[in-house]
């Protein structure tokens, strides 16, 4: 009988199994037997299991959004036109308006002839969600950036670009004039209009103001150029992409009041992967104040166009990487729970030994016991 024998233990329990490659396995087995399950490593347990949940999702979120790169470049191809879009809402009649573009180039353009114009309500406008009001800067002067009020879109061009090339390939219509509600009172403007492609000045007056012709004088008492900005872009037409003058409300104090919005057009190129769209962006301040009789009263959009190109790409990792930063996320965890599992029980095993030591004197363990 040999020593395994006399001791009542079982050879099978311990040694290699099987082939001899059995012996070179690194990830070594236990009989449940030999396993003991604790309160402290079920709470480990849990709590790994928590955070891998959470940097796991974390880590989908983020390479579902991927990563943006910004990059400028001079504009290289050349092209003569540009696409104008607006809509608006004016508190004045639609017969009392004028719309005409004077270019650097030297072209008038009658733009009352080409976009649309309908009867419609103020009331019915100016209480719509999104709309908002401009906030100024130290020196007085109106500028975009101050926010939304109650509007769910996430801000001035802080769409993700995916969203962008995916919503700009959709057909882009214009929405329908509700009808009106009572006698109206405003005018609704809107529609696209094609430009040269030069510095402009894109701007609405009242009839018989402005330029020589037009129609007979409109009396002065009549002028209020309160309005609402639900669209103002340049290029294609994309309804998803939201401008910074776009739905916005600015309030004439007086008959005769003179809005000048000053516009830096940059065209601007979003891709995702293979798919893009090409548009423009703009910066935008503004000037409004109250002018006297001998100047025109209106709103004037002054543009121009930056020989600049803005390349906005979106790159997401391949599935297989994103799998292998999965799944290396994953043993972090485990890996560093195992050692706070295996540093929190050495630690609770020291503070156990040191409370048995020192529970009290005993007969053996003194000297003077003996001595008595």
């Amino acid at each position: 009988m040999n020593h395994f024998e006399k001791h009542g233990l079982d050879e099978d329990n311990f040694g290699a199994k099987g082939s001899i490659v059995s012996a070179f396995d690194a990830f070594p087995k236990s009989k449940p037997e030999y396993v003991t399950r604790t309160e402290g490593g079920g709470k480990w347990t849990v709590a790994m299991a928590v955070v891998s949940i959470f940097l796991l999702w974390a880590e989908i979120a983020r390479w579902w959004r991927g990563s943006e790169s910004h990059t400028f470049a001079v504009e290289k191809g050349i092209s003569h036109s540009m696409q104008i879009n607006l809509d608006t809402v004016i508190l004045m009649k639609c017969g009392d308006l004028h719309i005409n573009v004077q270019d650097a180039a030297g072209d008038r353009i009658l733009a009352g002839a080409k976009l649309n114009m309908d009867e419609t309500s103020w009331s019915q406008w100016v209480n719509q969600k999104g709309v908002h009001k401009l906030g100024r800067d130290s020196e007085g002067r109106v500028v975009t950036g101050a926010g939304w009020q109650n509007l769910d879109d996430e801000g001035f061009g802080e769409e993700h670009v995916h969203d962008i090339v995916a919503l700009g390939q959709r057909r882009a219509k214009w929405a329908k004039t509700p009808r009106v509600k009572g006698p109206p009172d405003s005018c609704r403007i809107y529609g696209s209009l094609d430009l040269n492609k030069v510095q402009g000045d894109f701007h609405i007056t009242a009839r018989g103001h402005g330029y020589r012709g037009q129609g007979s004088h409109l009396d002065h008492s009549q002028f209020n150029f309160s309005h609402i900005i639900s669209e103002l872009s340049f290029g294609s037409y994309y309804p998803s992409l939201v401008n910074p003058l776009d739905r916005t409300i600015n309030i004439a104090e007086n008959h005769f009041h003179k809005f000048q919005y000053y516009v830096s057009v940059v065209p601007t190129r979003y891709s995702v992967g293979s798919s893009s769209i090409f548009t423009n962006q703009y910066a935008v301040t503004e000037q409004s104040k109250g002018v006297s009789e001998y100047n025109v009263p209106g709103i004037f959009v002054k543009y121009d166009i930056e020989p600049i190109l803005l390349s906005v790409n979106e790159d997401r990792d391949g599935i297989l990487m994103f799998v292998v930063k999965l799944i290396n996320v994953l043993s972090g965890v485990l890996v560093a729970g195992h050692w706070g599992f295996t540093l929190s029980e050495w630690f609770r095993e020291v503070i156990g030994k040191r409370r048995r030591s020192s529970g009290g004197d005993g007969v053996l363990g003194t000297k003077h016991g003996y001595d008595a």
